[in-house]
């Protein structure tokens, strides 16, 4: 081997050995001979090797003498002749976790062999670790070569004190190489989230200008409208800037090969806590996620793929080799050949889930963007009074035109019905609009909730488990669990996946900017103190009290559609199918700990359902919502018979007898009557959902 490590096994204390010999394959020497004397006419100086200074334990180093003497077996070759034969060549030795513990220097058109020793800390972590020596030269491609050795415990001798500290430690697991997989889904999601877009919008809307550039952008021709009406510039312009967003930052491109890129806005921090590891240098710990990439998305489960396919996930090579003999078209798209498989599917799969949508849309979200635009047309309220009466946008503002282009581009936007569909497509949940026809689903996943929920008990139950330091937790029961829901997402992975989360996503991320328009507080004031963690969120809990459709905040709502997001994602782009390992399992409920644990808090929340408990909770979250929303129309409508001047029986035996009745008022004509107040009805899409019976099986 070109890197050695000797001895494989080493006690804490000792001192490990790494030599490096330059492989010959594809090495060009130039005539052999003497080695060229450096200027001034004296002797070749040996190769210098200086420590890393953030090496932590200072490692010694030691410089082999074939180094600067002659290789065994034959003449010293002859460097090249002129000047780049005075450009030394540059050997970095780390240690993975450890992080850079020599730099040689050494005379180009050598094959060494070097040598570097490593002294181990006494106290040093016992387990495996990887050696790496980068040999660079200039004009020539680097050499990156690795070995292995194992540091064990050392024994207690005679000599040593007897009093020794003993401390309990949660059992640790080997790491995988998905766990690079989990670090690269953080990194999309998080990138799609409003903050970003909001960066990436704001330059384009209220500048004029592109994120990063200083070029305005050209004004609309009259003569050349972009839509069949006029006065909708801004809103398209809204509209493709945010489908520019999630072009530019959805996914991941697998078979890029700047990796370093890939992982350039990784929190080193955040990573080396959800990988449970201790690294000194946070740049030894990147190239360790980086080098957990390579062979995860290197590793082929089944057959070689061939040689024009590009890298791709394990699961998706998976799917590669179910298609056969389906090659790739010369070009994407419909040009030349229109039969084969598209290739930005395979190597730049877009992480997103529908069930981001699914809980924006359950909490009002999308309803209350709707109602304003409802307004906007001079729409009244469903209710007696119209709580969004008060809401006059004058034509001089700029979310005039936004709004007006929202309300003509209706027709081409997702309807309800349909997302509600493919939300039964995907995870067997949906929601309907009020009024709307029962749902005929051709193909449902009615035991995904059951699944989900069941994955998230039992990882609750790891963790208490895992945080008992005498008891070593079982990843098998997860193991099973993510199985199963990774079989049933994979089963909806058809037909409108990836087009319509596509296109829901991209509608709801507008509707966010809109309300997070200054103008909109003018209408919707929400409460100073409440530290939303997005400027969107106040309008939406403003308009839900307005409406009366409900108390929960909709941060709780947001949290279970990031959570969740991240989660399935996480699921159905493993490929869980062919993982045996339960440290497999075990690293990725402690990965996504945080996520777990922040999507059941939020889930008892806003349902009441306690995910942790046994049986698992399998209900609609619809069903959940209509029964806590129940009490609080009961209490509206009991609100509204008081005011009319008659109690309820209900409130006369619980005292309200005792309240003072109105006084007498002149009646009106029966036209000039006010109508009676009315309970506000249930927001959209609170109501059970009615289906037609399933075929036998579904």
């Amino acid at each position: 081997m070109p890197l050695q490590a000797a001895p494989k096994t080493i006690e804490q204390g000792g001192k490990v050995l790494l030599t490096f010999t330059l492989p010959q394959i594809g090495l060009a020497l130039s005539v052999s001979g003497p080695p060229a004397s450096p200027p001034g006419g004296g002797a070749s100086s040996p190769p210098s090797t200086a420590a890393s200074p953030g090496a932590s334990p200072a490692p010694s180093t030691v410089a082999s003498p074939s180094a600067s003497t002659a290789p065994p077996g034959g003449t010293t070759p002859q460097a090249a002749v002129g000047p780049a034969a005075a450009v030394p060549a540059t050997i970095v030795w780390e240690i993975d976790g450890i992080g850079t513990i020599a730099t040689t220097q050494v005379p180009a058109g050598q094959s060494g062999p070097w040598t570097v020793d490593w002294d181990v800390p006494a106290n040093q972590q016992p387990s495996q670790y990887t050696a790496r020596a980068a040999y660079t030269e200039s004009g020539s491609a680097p050499i990156d070569e690795v070995d292995t050795f194992v540091v064990t415990s050392k024994p207690l001798g005679p000599t040593d004190p007897f009093h020794v500290q003993v401390r309990m430690r949660r059992t640790g697991t080997d790491p995988t190489d998905d766990q690079a997989l989990w670090s690269a889904i953080r990194l999309s999601t998080d990138g799609l989230a409003f903050k970003p877009y909001a960066a990436w919008i704001e330059p384009i809307m209220c500048s004029a200008q592109l994120p990063g550039s200083r070029v305005p952008a050209p004004r609309r021709d009259p003569l050349n409208p972009a839509m069949a009406f006029p006065g909708v510039d801004p809103y398209l312009l809204l509209r493709v800037a945010t489908e520019v967003f999630l072009l530019a930052h959805c996914g991941v491109r697998i078979e890029s090969n700047n990796i370093q890129q890939l992982f350039a806005r990784l929190d080193l921090t955040e990573e080396g806590r959800r990988y449970a590891t201790d690294q000194p240098d946070p740049q030894a710990f990147q190239r360790a996620v980086e080098l957990r990439w390579q062979r995860y998305v290197g590793a082929n489960p089944g057959h070689p793929a061939p040689a024009t396919d590009p890298a791709v996930l394990p699961y998706l090579a998976v799917i590669r080799e179910k298609l056969g003999g389906i090659g790739f078209p010369l070009q994407d798209g419909f040009g030349r050949d229109c039969s084969g498989i598209l290739r930005e599917k395979l190597a730049f799969p877009c992480f997103l889930e529908l069930i981001w949508s699914f809980w924006a849309e359950l909490g009002n979200l999308t309803h209350s963007v709707d109602a304003i635009a409802l307004r906007f047309q001079n729409v009244r309220g469903p209710g007696a009074r119209d709580p969004l009466a008060h809401v006059e946008i004058d034509p001089l503002r700029a979310l005039n035109p936004i709004l007006w282009g929202y309300v003509q581009d209706r027709k081409h936007r997702l309807t309800a019905l349909r997302r509600a569909h493919e939300y039964d497509h995907h995870y067997g949940i949906s929601q309907l609009p009020p009024g709307a026809p029962p749902l005929r689903p051709a193909d449902s996943r009615p035991q995904f909730l059951e699944a989900f929920h069941t994955l998230l008990h039992l990882a609750s139950a790891f963790f208490r488990d895992d945080d008992d330091t005498t008891v070593i937790a079982d990843g098998f029961p997860v193991l099973n669990a993510l199985k199963d829901v990774h079989l049933l997402l994979t089963e909806g992975q058809h037909n409108q996946y990836g087009d319509l989360p596509w296109t829901a996503r991209q509608e709801m991320l507008m509707q966010q900017w809109i309300l997070a328009r200054p103008e909109m507080r003018e209408f919707l004031p929400g409460r100073t103190m409440v530290a939303y963690p997005e400027p969107w969120m106040d309008r939406v809990d403003t308009m839900k009290r307005l409406q009366g459709w409900g108390s929960d905040s909709v941060i709780h709502f947001h949290n279970l559609g990031r959570f969740g997001e991240q989660l399935l994602l996480s699921v159905r782009f493993g490929n869980w199918s062919s993982v045996i390992d339960r440290d497999s399992a075990a690293n990725w409920a402690r990965y996504w700990r945080t996520e777990i644990q922040g999507y059941v808090h939020s889930y008892r929340s806003v349902t009441g359902a306690d995910l942790t408990e046994t049986p698992v909770d399998t209900a609609l979250p619809t069903q959940h919502l209509v029964r806590r929303l129940a009490p609080q129309g009961a209490r509206r409508a009991a609100l509204a018979s008081t005011a009319r001047g008659a109690t309820p029986p209900t409130l006369r035996r619980r005292g309200a007898s005792r309240l003072a009745q109105p006084r007498p008022v002149p009646q009106l004509p029966p036209a000039q009557r006010p109508p009676a107040a009315s309970p506000a009805p249930l927001p959209p899409g609170r109501q059970v959902d009615p289906r037609l019976p399933r075929r036998e099986g579904r």
